[in-house]
Parts: C-alpha cells; sequence; structure tokens
C-alpha cells in the first residue's frame, strides 16, 4: 500500500478557484504513475505500507537543503533523497516495518518560473519533478546519456497515465 505523505508551504496554496490544485492528489497519482513505469510496480500494491515523504516549500529552503547536501548554493526545482535500499524495492512483502522510499522537496519559485518559461500550468510541471523525484528514489539517474534516456522515456509513460502530455517533445 503506497502513503504519500505531504507538506505544503503556504506559498503552494492556490490563489484562485481557477487555480486550486489539490497537491495531495496529484502528489499520490505522480508517484503512483512513476512507480508504475519502474522495475519496481509491485511496490504499489504491497500489504507492506511503502511511503514517501514530499515536501513543497520556497526557493530559500531549497538552496540551503542543496547548498548542505549537494554543496550547490542555489535553488534547485527538485531534490530527491532516497532512504531504501535496493534489495528493500526488490522485495517489498518482506515482512517489516513500512517501507521508505524517502523524501522529494519541490521549490515554488523555480517551479512556477519553469512552468511560465515553459507555457504549461504549474500543475503539470509540478507533476513531471514529482515523476522525476519519484524515479530518483527508486535508483534512478541521469548521469549518463543511456541512464538518462532512460528515465526520461519513465518519465513521459509515468506523465502520459496522468493525461500529461510530454515534456521533452521539442526540446533538443
Amino acid at each position: 500500500m503506497l502513503e504519500v505523505a505531504i507538506d505544503a508551504d503556504g506559498e503552494w496554496d492556490s490563489s484562485t478557484a481557477t487555480d486550486r490544485v489539490n497537491w495531495d492528489r496529484l502528489a499520490e497519482a505522480a508517484a503512483t504513475a512513476a512507480i508504475a513505469e519502474s522495475a519496481f510496480p509491485q511496490l504499489a500494491s504491497s500489504d507492506r505500507t511503502v511511503e514517501l515523504s514530499i515536501r513543497l516549500t520556497g526557493n530559500a529552503e531549497v538552496r540551503a537543503l542543496n547548498n548542505e547536501w549537494r554543496g550547490k548554493d542555489q535553488p534547485t526545482n527538485v531534490l530527491s533523497f532516497p532512504m531504501a535500499e535496493p534489495g528493500q524495492l526488490a522485495d517489498p512483502v518482506a515482512a517489516g516495518p513500512e517501507l521508505l522510499l524517502g523524501d522529494i522537496i519541490l521549490a515554488r519559485g523555480i517551479c512556477a518560473a519553469e512552468a511560465e518559461e515553459k507555457a504549461i500550468t504549474l500543475e503539470d510541471h509540478a507533476a513531471h519533478l514529482l515523476v522525476h523525484g519519484t524515479l530518483h528514489l527508486l535508483g534512478y539517474d541521469h548521469m549518463d546519456e543511456a541512464a538518462a534516456a532512460d528515465m526520461e522515456a519513465r518519465e513521459v509513460r509515468a506523465l502520459a497515465r496522468m493525461g500529461i502530455a510530454d515534456p521533452y517533445e521539442g526540446s533538443s
């Protein structure tokens, strides 16, 4: 059973009724779609509780975390902090306490600016970043060309499950 715990700062609250986003629903849908497109789809339906935590916050908090953990003194759109070992991912039904996948943190200002630049909604861009972050928690990366292509393809398929267009289409 997948449980997504989300903590959103006030700046993530939508200001108008037409803009209102249910971040809890979006986060769960993005995590579920990413898991389905991973090598570990059984995580979403395991009897053992599988949990990931999501923090929607501002650029300043993400900048501080990025500096502390990655040595980069600047904000970024998404940070992922995996907690599960590869063996735990492959066998989620093993007896034991809940399986903690890890934490994903999104920076509101960066996400909003990128969404505007791409001419897409903040909701769709945040969904993409949540899928991306979840795949990182599951061991995927983009450190070389082959890994990047594999991760990108998984992201595109996960977003398609959510009815979201390919964010890479038309990019070089």
